[in-house]
């Protein structure tokens, strides 16, 4: 029977055969773990029986303990544990951890109860299901479970990364938020929590394509029936869809693309040949949108999976999760009653378009940058050097200082546009917010530049280690410029925020 445990009890324990070590005043049998450690039998030897809680969190996040928490035999008597033991659906303790709104001692106009509610919610949910996920499929670049699909269907989550409308009416995200009440703050809220595993290709892998794709045909779908039943199909989790409008002749240039849809000889069909390059979540999509070539303009038409359609996986920087895709249409027949909007016209419905996905990669940058900071913040805070804390040199707090600055401004202009949006029509968004929220995005992207720049010399060679104290800065480095490029370049966006603006100039002014 053990006795109570006291540091000198933990002091006769150190031997390799028989080692425990405190951490956090809590006392861990390390004795079977020795030859399993990662870092190697020599590191635990030099703490064998002594309180190892300073070497530790100089090594380590804190989650490795909750990943050992076995070996944990008991804490030690008369003492507490001092160290926040994060749970599902925990709001950050670290100050700018999180957005001024969720701040329990600040206030915000633009936030209600719902809101917070949504936000709790969702944040546990994310917790629960998506990160674990999240983490092993960016690792192992396997594609997104259908088992975490249909839960997400279940709680109208699909549906809610839509944006507000009809589709959410009758539904109760989460069981918590009735969908007639869903607003863009609820939708900024959903896109940010659920990029806070900062598993960056998984993100873009987590049905990122129908979010972008499913929003154009709900938008501009002449045919109504065939609108509710692709909807009810993809909202269910049973099929998946993608937006294909790039192509190796044509990026930004959308007017480029090479892709041609000519009429079939009963003039009942469009016959599509053509290709489509780094399409996100291409290979397991059975519908596509796809941007064409017509006989007086560009048409945008939906291209079910069939005969002639073939999908080829392209390796980008990061992981094959993200389904990233090259496509061959060749001699597909399509329907005529799946073009979106007019023949010839289809420019206008991806420009559209282009307002929420731009939005939405405004918002999620943002909420990683934050991320990012807070990471930082962490390591200053523990991270020793020449016998101090590394927040003790000044240069690191001014460092700080601009990380902080940035994720604040990111989230205030990323807040106005959102009020904005809550207050215009669909057709109001996208004659008088592309220009800003282009320049918002644009903003945001090269922004993320300077926190990838600052972060990863804060960590040092754990910036630049996969996994580990590091791993958050690391994912976030390598993976930034996938916001700079998709959706619109940092260049083609702030020339569209000034051109637009250019249009708004009064005629009297010289």
């Amino acid at each position: 029977m053990q006795g109570p445990l006291t540091r000198k009890t933990v002091e006769q324990h150190n031997t390799e055969e028989d080692l425990w070590v405190i951490v956090d005043h809590k006392v861990y049998d390390l004795s079977d773990f020795v030859e399993a450690h990662p870092g190697g039998e020599v590191v635990l030897r030099q703490v064998a029986g002594q309180d190892a809680t300073q070497a530790f969190y100089n090594l380590h996040r804190h989650e490795v303990l909750q990943q050992y928490a076995s070996l944990c035999i008991g804490t030690l008597q008369d003492e507490e544990a001092e160290v926040v033991d994060p749970q599902p659906g925990d709001l950050s303790q670290v100050p700018y951890g999180e957005p001024l709104w969720l701040r329990p001692q600040f206030h915000s106009p633009y936030f209600k109860e719902s809101h917070r509610r949504l936000q709790k919610a969702v944040r546990t949910f994310v917790d629960t299901h998506v990160k674990p996920e999240a983490e092993q499929k960016e690792k192992d670049g396997t594609f997104i479970s259908q088992e975490l699909i249909d839960k997400m269907a279940e709680n109208h989550l699909l549906a809610a990364r839509l944006g507000p409308g009809k589709h959410l009416h009758g539904k109760k995200i989460l069981g918590v938020l009735d969908g007639e009440e869903f607003d863009y703050f609820h939708d900024m809220i959903v896109c940010q929590e659920f990029v806070r595993p900062s598993q960056r290709g998984f993100q873009d892998g987590n049905m990122a394509g129908m979010m972008i794709s499913l929003t154009a045909l709900r938008q501009w779908a002449n045919d109504d029936e065939l609108k509710e039943k692709i909807s009810k199909e993809v909202l269910s989790g049973q099929k998946k869809m993608s937006l294909a409008i790039t192509e190796a002749f044509a990026g930004s240039d959308v007017a480029g693309i090479r892709t041609t849809a000519d009429i079939s000889e009963d003039g009942k069909h469009y016959i599509i040949n053509g290709t489509k390059k780094w399409i996100t979540n291409g290979m397991f999509s059975d519908y596509f949108v796809v941007g064409c070539k017509t006989k007086k303009g560009f048409s945008v038409i939906l291209v079910p999976r069939g005969e002639g359609v073939e999908t080829k996986l392209i390796k980008t920087r990061y992981s094959t999760a993200a389904a990233t895709t090259y496509i061959e249409f060749n001699n597909v027949k399509v329907p005529k009653n799946h073009l979106m909007g007019k023949e010839d016209q289809g420019f206008v419905v991806i420009m559209s378009n282009f307002n929420h996905e731009r939005w939405m990669m405004a918002a999620a940058v943002t909420r990683t940058m934050r991320t990012v900071t807070e990471e930082c913040l962490k390591w200053a805070n523990q991270r020793i050097v020449f016998g101090k804390p590394l927040n003790a040199q000044p240069v690191i707090r001014q460092q700080l200082a601009r990380l902080i600055s940035i994720s604040e401004a990111t989230q205030a202009w990323l807040e106005s546009i959102t009020d904005q949006m809550n207050h215009m029509s669909y057709a109001q968004q996208s004659q008088l917010l592309s220009g800003p929220i282009g320049l918002l995005k644009a903003y945001c992207t090269r922004s993320a530049h300077e926190v990838a720049d600052l972060s990863t010399n804060m960590l040092g060679g754990r910036g630049l280690t996969q996994g580990g104290m590091g791993k958050v800065v690391e994912m976030f480095h390598r993976g930034y410029k996938y916001d700079a490029i998709l959706g619109g370049t940092e260049e083609i966006l702030m020339d569209l925020g000034v051109r637009q603006a250019m249009k708004f100039m009064p005629k009297a002014m010289l």
